[in-house]
């Protein structure tokens, strides 16, 4: 299955004491497009409210495609990037 894409999502990051709210803010990405992560890597921060949340990429890979910039809104099942997994 190499090259399969994987979706980045932040819902099994998502803070425990948030499950009401829907919507998180991508703080910072700390991969660029094109940049090889490792799987557990941790690739941007988020924040819902006012508690901040790394995002590990969930699969070796090349990191493919930004969905969602930084300072950008998402909903909580949103894909936020794509890893091309190797």
């Amino acid at each position: 299955m190499s090259g399969e894409p994987v979706d980045v999502t932040a819902a099994d990051v998502w803070p425990d004491d948030a499950d009401d709210v829907a919507e998180g803010v991508v703080a910072n990405w700390f991969a660029r497009e094109g940049k090889q992560v490792a799987e557990g890597e941790t690739i941007c921060e988020i924040q819902v409210e006012k508690v901040s949340v790394d995002v590990p990429a969930p699969a070796a890979g090349e990191l493919a495609e930004v969905l969602v910039g930084e300072n950008e809104e998402f909903a909580r099942a949103d894909a936020l990037a794509r890893i091309r997994s190797e």
